[in-house]
């Protein structure tokens, strides 16, 4: 596809994403070819009553494996998820409470039965949800997809990032930090982690300390190890686990109208996709809870 494709004066599609605002769509509709409309494999953000929240997004892994992305948005609750499965089976879901200013990474490991480890094994990652980190979720309501057979490679590689959870998170409280965390949670229920600088800012918005506890550190236990080079299935350590979101859409792109009228003015016209990696560091009290941090 060209990506700098123009259908009409109101509706501008870049690198296969398009944003169409209030009305925008019919007269695109009426005033490109069929020929046209039939090339565009965009993501179309459509204002019109009734439409679901739900998109399905095809996402190339960094395996090389193509996966599913389920992308919702609840306007309501002023929130948005992504979840879709690894190629190891794990399942990753991630929900932004924009709200609350939170946001929630739960990653649902298969067990190593034949290890004595159960089925599944559940994580829960809570920290800060800063600005401009994604798309808001009225304008995730509105994404459409004209193609829903293309594989999707985001514009933008992030940088990884590394997070230190320093805290955990005790569910029966976390209810003052988002009330998705108990629905999201609840299989990792002693195993929610979030930063100590996060746990402060919350203290000091006046949520009740009761619902963290401070995990050990390295400098307070200096024989502690992280769990790759811990022999000792039964030994405390201090984990690592990865993940990475390959695509989901992070800013909103603004076009300039050619009208005669509103020449000039700026509307929202497409989105950009990024990819970002997270890393995150926590204390388990045996080197069993973290078997897949070994070394290779």
């Amino acid at each position: 596809m060209n990506s700098g494709l123009r259908v009409s004066p109101r509706l501008f599609a870049l690198s296969g994403v398009a944003f169409a605002s209030s009305g925008m769509f019919a007269g695109c509709t009426a005033a490109a070819s069929v020929r046209t409309l039939a090339r565009l494999c965009a993501l179309v953000l459509v204002v019109a009553a009734g439409l679901g929240s739900e998109l399905r997004v095809r996402v190339r892994l960094s395996d090389g494996l193509v996966t599913e992305e389920l992308l919702e948005a609840d306007t309501e609750r002023d929130s948005i998820s992504l979840e879709f499965k690894q190629g190891d089976g794990t399942l990753i879901t991630f929900l932004a409470d924009f709200k609350q200013e939170v946001k929630i990474f739960r990653a649902l490991i298969l067990g190593e039965l034949e290890r004595g480890q159960n089925q599944y094994q559940a994580l829960c990652f809570v920290s800060r949800l800063n600005r401009n980190e994604i798309i808001p979720s009225e304008s995730m309501a509105r994404l459409r997809q004209k193609n829903p057979h293309v594989i999707r490679l985001a514009e933008e590689r992030k940088g990884l990032e590394q997070l230190t959870m320093s805290a955990a998170v005790n569910l029966s409280r976390a209810w003052q930090l988002s009330s998705h965390i108990r629905n999201m949670c609840s299989e990792a229920h002693e195993a929610i982690y979030t930063r100590e600088a996060d746990m402060k800012h919350w203290l000091e918005k006046g949520v009740d300390g009761s619902m963290f506890e401070v995990l050990p550190r390295t400098t307070e236990a200096p024989g502690f190890q992280a769990c790759h080079s811990t022999k000792d299935l039964w030994q405390p350590c201090l984990c690592t686990y990865g993940l990475r979101l390959e695509w989901y859409p992070c800013l909103l792109k603004y076009c300039r109208s050619r009208d005669g009228a509103a020449k000039g003015a700026t509307y929202k016209c497409g989105i950009r996709s990024c990819s970002k990696g997270y890393h995150f560091t926590y204390y388990v009290p045996q080197k069993q809870l973290c078997l897949w941090d070994e070394e290779t």
